[in-house]
């Protein structure tokens, strides 16, 4: 466990670098999975499945995806909007109201079905639902990344599965992320993971890794983006 604070990510209690390590059983329930294919050696390209945030698939979510893939990796980006975007966070958030948060949640996690067991969870705030979920209930995780949003990990099972690796990223005055609950919950998250990593940063931004958004903070954002090909890399 180790949770970090402002961008040179000074460790409060020791700052835990990702490893490996995976469990092939969780104890919170479980959902069937496509086995995945065999490791290689402690080291390989990941698969994952990045799910967007409530502006929808945009352009910045898009670009990051693509860092991923120049890294090696192989990554989905599935669009849980059927298509439209925001260009503001209270558009966004008013249409996952009308189509339903959990439906929208649902939709992320019917996107894994046919993909391999072990993939990685990336979610960017409203899509950490579905990330979220996925990690604790589908056997095989690899590791999960939690951008801007976080929920107790009750509300999908007995608690994180201890064996799944996992990093949570938010800015310690967003609104959203420190007022709405999100970063006590990610403390208690990274508190029961083996291997779960916390970095809180200067600022008021919601979304501020989306580089197509006003709102983006590339200081901040860059940071995010070297920890998480780090982790996604040893994952």
């Amino acid at each position: 466990m180790a949770a970090a604070t402002g961008l040179l990510a000074a460790p409060a209690g020791g700052l835990l670098a990702a490893c490996a390590s995976r469990s092939p059983r969780h104890d919170a329930t479980t959902r069937p999975a496509s086995p995945g294919p065999a490791s290689a050696g402690t080291q390989r390209a990941a698969e994952i499945l990045v799910l967007h945030h409530a502006l929808g698939l945009t352009p910045g979510v898009l670009a990051f995806a693509d860092t991923l893939r120049r890294a090696g990796h192989t990554v989905h980006t599935p669009n849980l909007y059927g298509g439209r975007t925001f260009r503001t966070l209270d558009e966004g958030l008013a249409y996952a109201d009308q189509l339903g948060t959990d439906v929208v949640r649902d939709r992320g996690v019917r996107s894994a079905d046919g993909l391999p067991a072990d993939l990685v969870y990336l979610g960017f705030s409203l899509g950490v639902l579905a990330a979220q979920d996925l990690a604790q209930t589908r056997v095989g995780c690899r590791g999960a990344v939690l951008l801007e949003a976080c929920v107790p990990p009750s509300e999908f099972g007995t608690g994180w599965p201890a064996g799944v690796p996992v990093q949570v990223h938010g800015m310690g005055d967003d609104p959203h992320f420190a007022g709405e609950g999100d970063l006590a919950a990610a403390r208690e998250l990274v508190g029961q993971a083996r291997d779960g990593a916390l970095f809180v940063y200067p600022g008021n931004r919601h979304l501020f890794t989306d580089s197509s958004l006003p709102s983006y903070e590339p200081t901040a954002a860059g940071l995010v983006t070297r920890r998480v090909l780090a982790f996604v890399a040893s994952a």
